[in-house]
């Protein structure tokens, strides 16, 4: 497939409420979205960096950055998806940037053979049930209120983040609250070290599904120490970029499920093949999500219909975070999203409200 250009674009888009994790709150998603064009169809591909280094270190400048110094020039004149990742694996890390660029490829060859993103991933299902995310609040009725809302909503999973000194209360209270046929799970953005153990080892009496990534993402060792010391199931996340990081965290004793970000571990090829590797060694895996617009949702949801998938995933509707998409919005039926079955990713951005919360755009003749 040959290239003719790539057009990078930066959109604003404002969030229905700010989003406070352990590491920082976002009121506003900074997003690059990286459009490859072929003399037959174009793709999407959606960068999931954050504005700040925060979550890993990746930002959206940088990313912008090195897919047009690097990424890019690193291309064969005929580019196969199959073939980017090893066309990019000189280039170290940036494994956000390198799989805007994949998606991007991937869709339009996918688009240009009529094949949808499910169908070529291998899914299983045609709707996936869907968890949500919940942030850090200023108080406990604050969080009350925000998860009744959206178990009336329908959510079949609620996952709180919580931090040292917002961990043990709010989940009892959830409990109490709404009682133990919630599907309940945390998630600490590595905001604990193994001192904390015995204060962790206090949510075990919630019957949590899991405690995603409690301590560092370099740290292994430790969450194998930490898991021996916990009857909650110990989820990684930031610590798996690869399918190399899955085997070795899987062989350690590390945890016993995995959430794959696709953007995280380098693309959703790379993604396919830690789901795999779990699914042959008895790890569930789920998707999770970096507040993505409806372009990454639509990939992210065919992606959770593979059947290793087997916990619901932060799949949210479009609605938990924009009060208006870019794409025609994903909406909760029965706690379940559908799987696009469009070609490509199965949606497209609706020009008018593209162009309205576009910052940027850049384009590159290849």
């Amino acid at each position: 497939m040959k290239i003719t250009g790539v057009e990078l674009r930066r959109i604003a888009m404002p969030l229905v409420a700010p989003f406070r994790t352990s590491f920082g709150t976002e009121t506003k998603r900074d997003v690059l979205l990286v459009r490859v064009v072929t003399p037959d169809a174009e793709g999407w591909g959606e960068c999931v960096a954050m504005s700040e280094p925060l979550y890993s270190s990746e930002y959206v400048d940088e990313a912008a950055q090195v897919i047009q110094r690097f990424l890019l020039p690193a291309l064969p004149n005929e580019v196969d998806a199959l073939g980017v990742a090893r066309a990019l694996e000189p280039i170290k890390g940036h494994r956000m940037a390198k799989a805007a660029v994949e998606t991007a490829i991937l869709d339009a060859q996918l688009k240009a053979s009529g094949e949808s993103f499910g169908r070529f991933l291998g899914a299983a299902v045609d709707r996936v049930p869907c968890g949500v995310s919940v942030g850090i609040m200023d108080s406990i009725k604050e969080l009350l209120d925000a998860v009744e809302g959206y178990i009336d909503e329908g959510y079949v999973r609620i996952k709180l983040k919580i931090e040292p000194g917002w961990d043990v209360a709010p989940v009892r209270a959830v409990r109490e609250r709404f009682g133990d046929d919630v599907l309940l799970q945390v998630d600490a953005n590595a905001a604990y070290t193994l001192v904390d153990a015995r204060q962790l080892a206090r949510l075990d009496e919630f019957g949590l599904l899991l405690i995603e990534q409690p301590l560092a993402n370099d740290d292994l060792v430790q969450h194998a120490q930490l898991a021996k010391q916990l009857t909650t199931p110990i989820c990684l996340d930031e610590s798996i970029e690869s399918a190399e990081h899955a085997a070795a965290a899987i062989s350690l004793g590390s945890c016993s499920i995995i959430n794959i970000k696709p953007g995280r571990v380098g693309g959703y090829l790379e993604a396919r093949r830690i789901h795999d590797l779990c699914r042959a060694h008895g790890i569930a895996v789920w998707c999770g999500g970096m507040l993505e617009t409806g372009l990454g949702r639509a990939a992210n949801v065919a992606l959770a219909a593979l059947p290793g998938f087997t916990l619901p995933g932060d799949t949210s509707g479009s609605s938990r975070y924009y009060k208006t998409d870019i794409t025609a919005p994903f909406e909760l039926e029965d706690g379940h999203l559908n799987v696009p079955q469009g070609p490509g990713i199965g949606v497209e951005p609706v020009k008018e409200i593209l162009e309205e919360v576009t910052t940027s755009t850049e384009w590159i003749t290849v």
